[in-house]
């Protein structure tokens, strides 16, 4: 089997799909479906367009998510799992290439550490941060008006 077909075989069990119920919904037989499940085949972009659309994941983690090292499915859309970091010695992370890719964050930047203990740690860029204080101060004013 190939990602793709791992990842369209995961994602419809995880959203309690039948083969029937997807196949419906996108166009196509059951049977079209249960070939591109086994890698058998593959569905034309306009049907992976569809199916990304119906499980909200991109197209390109649908076609090229390999969950394998972690043994996830393909994330939601705007969801990401970006490896393992190890803390060092003085608590001292590397955040990965595609993490700092995705989110923009370059050398230098400032980022605020954020915690809460039951759900854990979260970073954020300073200036988000500073610009999302300002919305809410805005907000604040906007009401007392």
């Amino acid at each position: 089997m190939s990602v793709f077909s791992d990842n369209l075989t995961a994602l419809r069990r995880l959203s309690r799909r039948t083969q029937e119920e997807v196949a419906e919904q996108i166009g196509v037989s059951r049977q079209a479906l249960a070939k591109w499940e086994s890698g058998e085949t593959l569905p034309d972009i306009e049907r992976c367009r569809l199916l990304a659309q119906l499980y909200g994941v991109s197209l390109d983690e649908l076609v090229s998510h390999d969950g394998s090292a972690f043994s996830l499915p393909v994330p939601p859309r705007g969801k990401h799992l970006f490896g393992v970091v190890r803390v060092g010695d003085k608590g001292q992370i590397v955040i990965p290439q595609a993490a700092r890719r995705v989110f923009g964050i370059q050398p230098g930047d400032t980022l605020v550490v954020l915690g809460d203990e039951a759900q854990g740690l979260a970073l954020i860029r300073e200036a988000d941060m500073l610009a999302m204080a300002d919305a809410i101060r805005r907000a604040a004013a906007d009401k007392e008006d």
